[in-house]
């Protein structure tokens, strides 16, 4: 028996040494293919802008699936680094070896504030190099940035959406009765509506108003940049969305939204001219977006070191995952840049609807502490609001662009509970407690006056605290703040005249003002928070890199399942030890 034991454990090593080599033996092949072969840019290449991609606004840190995923082309969009393209761009524009930029392809996901940042670092690059765009359907996001191109084309097949915005929120009150599922809520403010979407089937007038007003907004803004774009007005484009809506491709032409129409072989043709290249020609020199942007530039320059820090997604308690705001995380981080003598100033990017309020003023108080030794200033993205405006509001300055969602300045808490559908599923609870509030956030059973009045009194000092934070911050009195707060969510145009936000613009106008701060003007670098290197997730990310694929676009039944998914994702995202959350009071989704 002892030399039984003595084979089995010798054999058992054996598998587990050779497992190990040979799992070594594949990370050195694989990260010797995805290291070899760096990419170098060919002479007069057209820079290719694939826009089938989500814009975020830093690089996440994926999840281990997630980055499988994407690596073997099984995951959803390709995200893009809304700043890295925006760097891409600009040095494109001054690289002797692109010619051009050729736009196509339809993203997946952009808020309109990331989309005019965008759009404007195209047109630096059109003042200096032409600019294609083509398109077999042209969405109104994709369509902004595009319109302004030197040649727009459209395929013959094809059409053009100028059909004004909606919004659409998905209501579960009646769905949550019928399966035995009852929502309690406390909060503060007449326009703090997240809430509704579980306790209703339909809109209130107070949030149908503040949505109707931002849609107004952001409408607005597309009208105006476009028609000045194609040299019409505002009115022009109007009238299309009231009288047609849908255009199809011979009618876009006529109204003068293309250039040309043309089908793609043609659009390469061009292409091929600007690359110097003939029609007859089977390729072209070119390069995608992704690709270059990975490609190093020229050596950093400057002697003063700005952090921009990006806070990005729902503010969670804890670390959060790679799409969220984790309290602990992002303090953290801020913590490190407050404490490196290197960094002169930071810049905090965020885009964020909001959510826990503990972890929201976690952040928050590393912002005031981070401001006593160095200027921070703050970078509205596609929204800012509720937590996201908490977590901005100690800024040096705030930037925001005019279709920013912002403000939201309320409080709220959710109280589920699945008594009813557990008892009708043959489920009870019973138990013992020492105090009255012993167990007030159970789901077992709904909350009693008493639980609803202490947690109601909770709600109204956070938002009386949230208040006098802001008041502070912004210099302005708390009856004041008190007018334009009460959950409402406003556009960066409208946050400037109300005194939330201190000037209109971009990333870039951020950076540039953190230098003015510390006396760096053009002598200044941009770094981001130090981490980890991650050797798997490397890995993982060259493996996946390659030519862009083309996503097969979900249908009407797709996208519904999608939002389905989104409302589960945002309910998760729910953790606050207390149930407190500053949240923005709706998901806008312009359709």
């Amino acid at each position: 028996m002892k030399d039984f034991f003595k084979s089995f454990f010798a054999t058992l090593l054996a598998l587990i040494v050779t497992g190990g080599v040979a799992f070594l033996l594949l990370f050195g092949l694989l990260a010797a293919i995805g290291s070899s072969g760096k990419p170098t840019v060919p002479g007069k290449a057209v820079l290719v802008f694939e826009l089938d991609t989500s814009l975020i606004d830093g690089e996440r840190d994926t999840e281990p699936g997630e980055a499988l995923n994407e690596a073997f082309g099984s995951g959803g969009a390709r995200s893009q680094s809304l700043p890295g393209a925006i760097e891409a761009l600009d040095r494109a524009a001054a690289d002797s070896r692109i010619t051009a930029l050729f736009l196509t392809g339809n993203l997946h996901a952009a808020g309109p504030a990331q989309l005019r940042e965008l759009r404007e670092a195209i047109q630096r690059f059109k003042a200096k190099k032409p600019v294609l765009a083509y398109n077999l359907s042209w969405s109104k996001r994709d369509y902004y940035l595009a319109a302004g191109a030197t040649t727009v084309f459209i395929n013959p097949f094809g059409g053009m959406e100028v059909n004004g915005l909606a919004a659409e929120p998905m209501f579960f009150g009646e769905a949550f009765k019928k399966y035995g599922v009852e929502v309690q809520v406390t909060r503060v403010g007449k326009y703090k509506s997240a809430v509704e979407p579980f306790i209703t089937d339909r809109m209130s007038e107070p949030n149908r108003e503040q949505i109707q007003k931002l849609l107004d907004d952001i409408w607005g803004e597309w009208k105006v940049t476009v028609a000045r774009d194609r040299k019409k007005t505002p009115a022009d484009l109007q009238a299309i969305a009231d009288e047609k809506g849908l255009v199809e491709a011979e009618d876009t032409l006529k109204l003068g939204l293309v250039d040309r129409v043309a089908p793609y072989d043609e659009v390469l043709d061009e292409l091929k001219k600007l690359a110097g290249k003939q029609a007859k020609d089977k390729d072209f020199p070119q390069i995608t977006l992704t690709t270059y942007a990975g490609i190093p530039g020229e050596a950093k320059s400057g002697k003063t070191r700005i952090a921009v820090l990006v806070a990005e997604g729902e503010i969670v308690d804890g670390e959060g995952k790679s799409a969220q705001v984790g309290g602990e995380r992002v303090s953290r981080e801020l913590r490190k840049l407050r404490m490196d003598d290197r960094i002169k100033a930071v810049v905090l990017r965020v885009n964020s609807p909001g959510g826990s309020v503990t972890a929201s003023e976690l952040i928050q108080r590393e912002v005031v502490l981070t401001k006593q030794v160095k200027p921070v200033v703050v970078s509205m993205g596609h929204l800012a609001a509720s937590g996201g405006y908490w977590i901005s509001t100690y800024g040096d300055r705030i930037f925001a662009e005019p279709t920013t969602l912002t403000g939201s300045i309320g409080v709220f808490g959710l109280l589920p509970n699945v008594k009813k559908l557990a008892n009708e599923h043959g489920i009870t609870w019973d138990g013992v407690q020492t105090a009255k509030l012993a167990n007030p956030m159970t789901l077992t059973r709904p909350k009693n006056e008493f639980e609803l009045k202490r947690i109601q009194g909770v709600v109204d000092r956070i938002y009386d605290q949230f208040l006098t934070k802001v008041a502070d911050s912004r210099k302005l009195k708390k009856e004041a703040v008190h007018e334009i707060a009460q959950g409402r969510v406003w556009s960066g145009e409208e946050a400037l005249k109300l005194g939330l936000v201190d000037e209109l613009g971009g990333l870039g106008a951020a950076v540039k003002h953190a230098a003015k701060l510390v006396k760096a003007e053009g002598d200044f670098y941009v770094v981001g928070p130090e981490r980890e290197p991650d050797a798997f997730k490397e890995l993982l990310k060259n493996i996946g890199q390659g030519k862009p694929r083309r996503l097969t676009k979900a249908g009407p039944v797709d996208a519904l399942g999608e939002a389905f998914k989104v409302q589960l994702e945002r309910l998760s995202a729910l953790n606050d030890p207390r149930g407190i959350y500053a949240r923005m009071p709706f998901e806008i989704d312009l359709k």
